[in-house]
């Protein structure tokens, strides 16, 4: 029987892959939902009472698990958290259920004013208290736990003090929040910071990862150097399913999805990705226990 992933008694999501439910492809699975183990939404898009999209979005939630990932709420904001937000996050969740809900290791608020980016927090007590703070504030009030995810990242703050892997694993300790590992953002960070994306790995709480994200990215020549870009728009990268395969190796079947926001392309691309996670992901599955021989009773 499949693994299912969730919390406090919400509908589960499958050990399967799923792909993020875009635009381009809602009116494919109102008609005819494909075979998919589950889908993910950006929490911000459904935010409104109503309307088209939140119908939308309730209809295919009759025929597949769905997971909430935010990109708004902000969780290193030393200010807080928006109570505003925090509502309509709650009514969202309390109408479509889902299985999980997840947010980011980085901050987008200040003042009021929303940065369109989900920006790097300066690895140091104090934000490490800020950051725990508000997620205890988040869980309170979704009544829920809620995964956190590794961030990708360009550059290291000359201020920080604490590993990353310890940073996001101290938050876990203090909170009892999971972790969304986001593999790409590993290897993006890995390549930009010049450190070894295996030993980042073995060195974050696993037991914790209630989700997987994999994705592709873009490269550019930056000043003479190649920066890795995490843009979402392109297909998963052979380095990166490796990293898919290592951290499984490590955790166990779960669930594992197939990030694609920019340069969406056809459905079919991105099934057949799910496709390829999917198989990563039985791989990672213990073998049937081998039958048991019969007794030289039992025997013919």
């Amino acid at each position: 029987m499949s693994k299912t992933h969730h919390s406090d008694g919400h509908a589960p999501i499958p050990a399967r892959a799923g792909v993020g439910l875009r635009h381009p492809h809602v009116q494919q699975f109102l008609d005819a939902p494909p075979r998919i183990g589950w889908l993910e939404v950006h929490s911000e898009n459904y935010l409104a009472a109503g309307g088209v999209r939140l119908s939308a979005l309730e209809r295919i939630r009759r025929d597949l698990p769905i997971s909430c990932h935010g990109v708004g709420l902000s969780l290193g904001s030393a200010e807080g958290l928006d109570t505003a937000h925090l509502a309509a996050l709650k009514r969202l969740f309390g109408r479509v259920e889902p299985g999980l809900v997840s947010e980011h290791v980085s901050w987008s608020v200040s003042g009021g004013v929303y940065y369109n980016d989900l920006l790097p927090l300066p690895l140091t007590e104090e934000a490490l208290g800020v950051f725990c703070r508000n997620v205890d504030r988040a869980q309170e009030a979704f009544g829920r736990r809620i995964l956190v995810e590794n961030p990708s990242t360009y550059l290291d703050f000359a201020a920080s003090r604490i590993p990353e892997p310890e940073f996001i694993a101290e938050i876990v300790r203090r909170t009892g929040c999971g972790l969304l590992l986001d593999v790409n953002n590993i290897h993006v960070s890995a390549h930009n910071r010049a450190f070894d994306a295996g030993d980042y790995l073995a060195a974050l709480p696993l037991e914790a990862v209630g989700e997987i994200h994999i994705a592709g990215h873009a490269s550019r020549s930056i000043g003479g150097e190649t920066v890795l870009i995490d843009d979402h728009g392109s297909r998963v990268i052979a380095p990166v399913w490796r990293l898919l395969d290592a951290a499984l190796a490590r955790t166990g079947p779960v669930p594992v999805l197939v990030e694609w926001d920019t340069d969406i392309p056809p459905l079919d691309v991105l099934l057949a990705e799910a496709a390829q996670a999917e198989s990563a992901i039985r791989r990672a599955a213990p073998p049937p226990a081998a039958a048991r021989p019969r007794s030289a009773a039992h025997a013919a």
